[in-house]
């Protein structure tokens, strides 16, 4: 067998393979040979028929399958010969295989690129770091409380934070709207569910007015139809409700799994939470962070198949996640600045993948199976039935090896924590958590 390589591009090679005809007319007389042998042709009995008119009736069937065949080893030995890791499948030429001749064929694909890592000891990390404070776990219990709160109908005007019940009906230039008309609807002033000024309109409101909103859409309103344009709201206001906070006592407690020990056994339950969440927080904000250090540190060439295959699978990723949130997602798919974000995101994730695979090979990085379980039932403990999640993981190997990659991940992370230039960042729990856990709701 003869190859040839040729570089077409930083990591497309296109593979000249030349197979001499002895070897196919070798393996299509062996295979002619086993047929034969129980063969049924007219005029002969079972197995008797000579090999030349089993040739003629076999001979270009099974020579099509033995090239095929030969298509197939011979390009994972020349793969093997030429030292190649191929990143794609092959594209193969047509292919010279007339009887007599021999096989010849052209095989272009991309491969794997070699990877020579920044050194790790001057990768630049600031790592986050967070303190539960008393200040904290008493506003985490007053968010608590807004999240159990009840509310009583008052006779007075309505302030900021009271919950109306409104029966509404919008108009864009004399014309109603989808979406524009609502009863019997509550809302919390203050909220912000509504366009800009539709809530502070209702303050000062009583129930049984009526009320005129002349309002505008936001520029950025995600309806194009309603974007930007004038708005007309009739509002009658039906209820005005103030919410009532639960008292820090033992039903509050109780409902929230502390039966015991009263207030500060509350307290200190909500800051083991927290603390819980922190530790997980921190240990993804950390992740990021180093990712982000490690791709900025290495410029590496990635197959542009790669890519593709990536940029494909968060394409349907994020249109199924628009369509679980309702979205019509049908004239997104030609969306050009939603494909360049999505390359440019496929091209980063394509490349630290790349990167953690070396790194995990190189440094022989391995990962317990007793951290994949505690991965598996931290996630697990979310579900009313934590066993019956644990036992859905372990029921598919292709789902215990994707935990299997994230806790590779958080080796890897932690193998570059113990070497690079490390820095800490005091963050503040609502910083750290990015989700304003302890503000107001």
């Amino acid at each position: 067998m003869q190859v040839s390589v040729e570089n077409t591009g930083p990591l497309e090679r296109k593979v000249r393979i030349s197979v001499p005809e002895d070897k196919i007319a070798t393996a299509v007389q062996t295979r002619l040979q086993s047929i034969s042998r129980t063969s049924k042709i007219q005029g002969f009995r079972p197995g008797k028929a000579p090999i030349k008119v089993v040739e003629q009736h076999y001979g270009s069937r099974v020579r099509q399958e033995v090239i095929g065949e030969v298509v197939q080893s011979s390009f994972y030995e020349a793969l093997a010969q030429e030292k190649l890791r191929p990143a794609s499948r092959p594209t193969i030429d047509p292919m010279d295989a007339e009887q007599g001749q021999g096989l010849k064929y052209t095989a272009t694909f991309e491969i794997f690129p070699d990877i020579t890592l920044a050194p790790i000891e001057e990768l630049m990390v600031e790592k986050p770091v967070c303190n539960v404070s008393a200040k904290d776990v008493e506003k985490m219990i007053e968010v608590i409380r807004k999240q159990h709160r009840t509310s009583q109908a008052v006779a007075r005007p309505a302030q900021d934070g009271d919950i109306l019940t409104i029966d509404y009906e919008g108009a864009v230039e004399g014309n109603k709207f989808e979406g524009g008309t609502g009863k019997d609807f509550k809302i919390e002033l203050g909220s912000g569910r509504f366009i800009s000024g539709f809530e502070a309109g209702l303050i000062g409101k009583q129930a049984g007015e009526q009320v005129t909103l002349d309002l505008n859409f936001p520029a950025e309103y995600p309806k194009q139809e309603l974007a930007g344009k004038p708005v007309k709201f009739e509002v009658t206001v039906k209820a005005v409700n103030e919410p009532v906070l639960p008292e820090l006592n033992d039903e509050l407690f109780t409902s929230m799994g502390v039966k015991d020990g009263g207030l500060e056994a509350f307290k200190a339950e909500i800051r083991r939470t927290m603390e819980r969440e922190v530790e997980q927080a921190v240990l993804a904000r950390s992740k990021n962070v180093v990712l982000d250090a490690l791709y900025r540190a290495n410029k590496i060439e990635v197959p542009k198949s790669l890519i593709k295959q990536e940029a494909i699978r968060l394409s349907e990723q994020f249109h199924k996640s628009l369509q679980m949130r309702g979205v019509d997602v049908g004239h997104h798919h030609d969306d050009e600045a939603e494909t360049a974000a999505l390359t440019t995101q496929a091209g980063k994730k394509v490349t630290l993948q790349l990167i953690i695979t070396d790194i995990v090979r190189t440094q022989q990085i391995k990962v317990e199976p007793a951290k994949v379980r505690k991965m598996i039932e931290i996630v697990a403990q979310g579900y009313e039935d934590p066993n019956e999640v644990v036992n859905w993981y372990y029921s598919d190997s292709n789902r215990v090896a994707e935990v299997e990659a994230m806790a590779l991940e958080d080796e890897v992370v932690a193998w570059i924590l113990s070497r690079g230039k490390v820095t800490e960042k005091e963050l503040l729990f609502d910083d750290l958590m990015n989700k304003g856990q302890t503000e107001n709701i």
